[in-house]
């Protein structure tokens, strides 16, 4: 089963802002996002120079011990003996036994390692002899250390440096994102909430030249042609309204000038549904026009019972279903009071009987009231699966229709006009109800 739900749009709903929804600043955005960008940038260059001073201090000392070690291998190949080395923290050792006990066990474990921490702060690198068997030179050299003593200290140090950098980013941003957004902030109060024939002339040229300039022209461009299409719909209201309510006001007289006459028996039935329709006509009009003026406008309403408005309705559109072998099933429970603007319930019955009459060739046309919610069904062929998600659109309408496709369109601008609920299904036959909150 398909079903079409058409809510209609809160007033709260402004300018695409609805009431309840969380505001996010765009001068905030900016600050935060600069803020983020500055703290990870401070991060991975604080990172990117601290492991570059560790490198720097432990290749200096590897270049060290390379070049004691290529000393003593020079000394060896004269003499064919290991000289002392030159400097008093390396040492030679001949066997992996005799290694200091701080990292013996750990150089067994890991032959390719070169550098070891020691106890009690000792740090060593070591250095295999190449073309010497067990021959190590090892450096213990915490005395030559720089970086790893003061690596506390150099942490602190940056953090506080980049915690400095993030507060002048905060400062730099604020300043940016308050003057990014200030012109944003001016064209959004300027057209927030405002009719479009309120809205001043070249308003867009006080903005910079520059993509709030262009969104500036964008929308004075798309306001303008607005404020021509409401010129345009106020004249044809206007027109609309005196054009026809007029010929509506002749007839109605004619006829009741007709009445007051001798008139002719077999004539007045004639003459009754002229009446009838005249009257009709009027309040579709009058519904038209209110709903043409202002979508929301106030219409009078009342508590009317809905049940005379039905019969009526089912009496105007009986010619639909002549010579149709079709049932007509009013319901009981029909014979409540609903809250409405009588005219427009009227024209919102018409259309759907009327709709219900046309489609549906043989069976029945069910009209009930459930729960406050008006129910019209028919056995008709049903709405056709390409047209079922947009059936209440302007001229929309299925190959059957002898119509406009204007029919549910004006139903579903009626109850959005009225805050009713209108749910469209189809399935065997068609099925829709209206929801008169």
């Amino acid at each position: 089963m398909t079903h079409n739900k058409i809510n209609p749009t809160p007033q709260s709903q402004i300018l695409g802002h609805t009431t309840g929804q969380k505001f996010h600043s765009l001068s905030g955005k900016i600050v935060s996002q600069f803020c983020l960008f500055t703290l990870f940038v401070s991060a991975v260059w604080g990172m990117f120079c601290f492991v570059l001073l560790y490198n720097i201090e432990d290749e200096f000392i590897e270049r060290e011990v390379n070049q004691e070690a290529h000393y003593l291998q020079q000394g060896f190949n004269k003499t064919q003996s290991w000289p002392a080395p030159r400097v008093s923290y390396m040492t030679l050792y001949f066997s992996k036994d005799s290694l200091p006990k701080d990292i013996k066990s750990r150089f067994i474990d890991e032959p390719n390692r070169k550098e070891f921490s020691g106890e009690n702060g000792r740090h060593y690198h070591l250095l295999a002899l190449p073309k010497f068997e067990n021959i190590y030179l090892v450096a213990e050299v915490s005395e030559m250390l720089l970086v790893r003593p003061i690596s506390k200290n150099l942490l602190k140090t940056m953090f506080i440096a980049g915690f400095i950098l993030v507060l002048f980013a905060f400062v730099i941003a604020w300043q940016l994102g308050r003057k990014t957004a200030r012109p944003l902030k001016q064209l959004a109060d300027l057209v927030h909430g405002v009719a479009p024939e309120n809205i001043p002339d070249s308003f867009a040229k006080q903005f910079p030249n520059n993509e709030i300039g262009k969104l500036a022209h964008t929308l004075e461009s798309t306001l303008t042609r607005m404020n021509q299409s409401l010129l345009r719909e106020k004249c044809f209201t206007r027109d609309v309204s005196h054009e026809l309510r007029t010929p509506v006001a002749v007839i109605k007289n004619a006829v009741e000038v007709y009445n007051n006459l001798d008139s002719i028996p077999v004539i007045k039935p004639i003459i009754d549904r002229i009446s009838q329709a005249s009257t009709q006509m009027e309040q579709t009009v009058i519904t038209l026009l209110t709903l043409a003026r202002e979508e929301h406008t106030e219409a009078t309403k009342n508590h009317i019972k809905i049940l005379p408005l039905i019969e009526q309705s089912v009496i105007d559109q009986s010619h639909l279903i002549n010579n149709k072998p079709i049932q007509v099933d009013v319901d009981d429970s029909c014979n409540v009071e609903v809250y409405a603007q009588s005219g427009m319930l009227k024209v919102l019955l018409d259309n759907l009987i009327g709709n219900a009459f046309q489609y549906t060739q043989q069976g029945n046309v069910t009209i009930e009231m459930q729960n406050n919610t008006l129910v019209i069904a028919d056995t008709g062929p049903g709405i056709e699966p390409n047209l079922s998600e947009k059936i209440t659109d302007p001229a929309v309408k299925g190959d059957q229709s002898t119509g406009y496709g204007f029919g549910l369109s004006i139903v579903k601008r009626l109850c959005e006009h009225q805050d009713w609920r209108l749910t469209v299904s189809s399935e065997r036959g068609t099925k829709i109800a209206i929801e008169l909150t």
